[in-house]
């Protein structure tokens, strides 16, 4: 395995943690029972409290102001959107050692999504463009703006290319190094995104989407939610989908030759990037990423 780089320094956070900044902000929740969640994810550490609420810490900087970002927004989202999305209840301070906000909202009920429930579903690849057509459309109307809110800067591809290059050049012994370098090369090249920009919610993966009896109920985690190029979310087609539900659910979004390469170059730099930072400590990120990377390959 290849050399990986280490991942940024993060604060130590446990469920004595959670417990005290639960009771000293919100008594009113003190005697619910605490409990962590397993595998919670890599961007925050997720207990459920009682019954009807989690509570969500993020593990580093990347992922701070989130909790903000969700309150302001997902009131707003919610009722235009074909799926459930997380109701926030409340935003933490900081306080006891923990440096950052964190939230409060209510849980919901699922299993993570996985490629082996949902990856060869028609129906889920349908369903997954019709909630991105509708977030694309969503009119936060005149008290709407980006205050409060996303980086409405955009996602760019660009803007990941210094560290692209450089995890490609760190994993060249593990995948096929030219195969990435002219993917790359190919998606940076693909005319931009033509039309005004839309909504986007920039870290749709299948550790975001949760399901009930086997089907698509929810998604999760807004933290990357902005205003640029949708292209970003369609990682989704190659973290869990087959070949064949792939094409599926790029009809139904009707996505361009364009969109759809700037799409598999998303999916190239998103899983190097989680790749390079946790593959060598999570054999289970591992085994996704190399499926998403050599999926991005394929197209």
């Amino acid at each position: 395995m290849a050399t990986v780089r280490a991942p940024d320094r993060r604060p130590a956070i446990d469920t004595a943690l959670v417990r005290r900044l639960v009771d000293t902000q919100f008594p009113q929740w003190a005697e619910l029972p605490l409990k962590p969640v397993d595998p919670a994810g890599s961007d925050h550490v997720i207990h459920r409290l009682g019954d009807e609420l989690s509570v969500r810490l993020p593990r580093h900087s990347g992922a701070i102001g989130q909790a903000e970002k969700e309150q302001y927004w997902l009131p707003r989202l919610a009722p235009r959107l074909p799926l459930a999305v997380p109701v926030p209840v409340a935003v933490g301070r900081p306080a006891l050692g923990y440096p950052w906000s964190w939230a409060v909202t209510r849980w919901l009920d699922g299993e993570v999504a996985t490629v082996e429930g949902l990856g060869d579903s028609t129906e889920t690849a349908r369903e997954l463009a019709a909630f991105l057509l509708a977030l694309q459309d969503f009119d936060p109307g005149a008290n709407g703006g980006p205050e409060g809110g996303p980086d409405t800067s955009g996602a760019a591809l660009a803007q990941q290319d210094g560290s692209t290059r450089a995890a490609i050049a760190a994993v060249c012994d593990v995948f096929d190094g030219p195969a990435m370098t002219a993917l790359w090369d190919a998606a940076l090249a693909s005319p931009g995104h033509q039309v005004p920009p839309v909504w986007f919610h920039g870290d749709f993966h299948t550790g975001n989407l949760l399901t009930v009896d086997g089907r698509l109920s929810a998604v999760i985690d807004f933290g990357g939610f902005g205003l640029g190029d949708p292209s970003v979310d369609l990682m989704i087609a190659f973290t869990l989908m087959a070949p064949d539900t792939r094409a599926v659910f790029r009809r139904a979004l009707g996505a361009d030759d364009a969109m759809w390469l700037r799409g598999r170059g998303w999916a190239l730099t998103s899983g190097l990037s989680a790749y390079t930072a946790y593959a060598a400590t999570s054999p289970r990120i591992a085994e996704q990423t190399s499926r998403q990377i050599r999926a991005a390959l394929a197209g």
